[in-house]
């Protein structure tokens, strides 16, 4: 799904125009990112939890030259489904398989 397509889903599950769900969708992004940034943690129930994560700073090596390379820390923005979702993902099929 593209996000056009999220914000026209959105727009007519809310019964808005497509430029208020846009807005809509672009407000929620944007509080996403603000906790993100700030190192909260978002656990919207039944969907799953964004939080950031930190990897620490480490030597690697080059594998053509051999050569040791630092790769600096950084963080980074996970998402782990919830188990709603994980339930709702992984049931069986109801179409039998041929």
């Amino acid at each position: 799904m593209t996000k056009a397509e999220f914000v026209e889903s959105l727009a007519s599950s809310l019964g808005q125009t497509k430029s208020e769900g846009e807005r809509a969708l672009e407000a929620v992004v944007e509080v996403i990112k603000k906790a993100l940034e700030r190192g909260e943690k978002i656990d919207l129930r039944g969907l799953g939890v964004f939080k950031v994560k930190e990897s620490k700073a480490r030597t690697a090596r080059n594998p053509r030259t051999g050569e040791p390379i630092a790769i600096p820390a950084k963080k980074s923005a996970t998402f782990k489904a919830g188990k709603e979702l994980s339930t709702l993902l992984n049931k069986p099929s109801e179409t039998p398989a041929a």
